[in-house]
């Protein structure tokens, strides 16, 4: 699929992914494991950020030819579940600007509806690392997109990450966003009747922030 990026099933990953999935887990431990996922996702989508070459001395003053960073970054959480993900970004990102996106479904239409956003001035000269852990219908995240491109970024500069995400949920971002880099942990089969991610995890929020009842 175009412009997509999913991680390499590593044993390493594979076994993340099964603590992560399993309802026995403890709280803390879905914590510290769901940010190693997290971790690793924030490192892949700073392998699609752009570069330019870079010459440096070395304590041995010889020349190095690598590479450095284009352009300023900022990470947008789609709240809440996508709050999860700003402490890896921070790990790895010096001083990086955060915003924020609230995005509900409307019960009378089922359609969603933004809340409230907080936003960089400047994210229109930004690349911006969208981030929500799960990605079922695309509705969310899709709707999250029209309000970045209504504040003037390109979907060329917006890359979304997330952990778990479903063929038709990649079809309808895919669709409505082709320009924008999708990455991912790992695609799960089919949505329930409820539009739950089998076989999921169950509310990636609730289990994070320990709100599940």
């Amino acid at each position: 699929m175009q412009n997509l990026t999913i991680l390499p099933y590593t044993p390493q990953l594979k076994a993340l992914f099964t603590i992560i999935r399993n309802k026995d887990t403890k709280r803390y431990e879905f914590i510290f494991y769901s940010e190693r996922i997290i971790r690793l996702l924030i490192e892949e989508a700073l392998n699609h950020l752009p570069t330019q070459e870079k010459i440096v001395t070395t304590p041995t003053g010889a020349k190095f030819t690598g590479s450095e960073f284009l352009g300023k970054l900022c990470a947008v959480p789609i709240v809440r579940a996508g709050e999860s993900m700003e402490k890896a970004v921070r790990e790895v990102c010096r001083a990086i600007r955060i915003g924020k996106i609230l995005i509900q479904r409307d019960e009378e239409t089922a359609l969603p509806e933004l809340i409230y956003e907080k936003l960089p001035e400047d994210i229109s000269k930004r690349h911006v690392l969208l981030l929500d852990p799960m990605l079922a219908t695309g509705g969310s995240v899709c709707k999250a997109i029209d309000v970045l491109k209504e504040h003037g970024v390109s979907e060329e500069k917006i890359i979304f990450v997330n952990l778990i995400s479903t063929p038709k949920g990649i079809e309808t971002f895919q669709r409505y966003a082709p320009g924008t880099k999708i990455i991912t942990g790992f695609i799960d089969p089919e949505l329930d009747s409820r539009a739950y991610i089998i076989p999921g995890l169950g509310d990636f929020g609730d289990l994070y922030f320990g709100t599940q009842f």
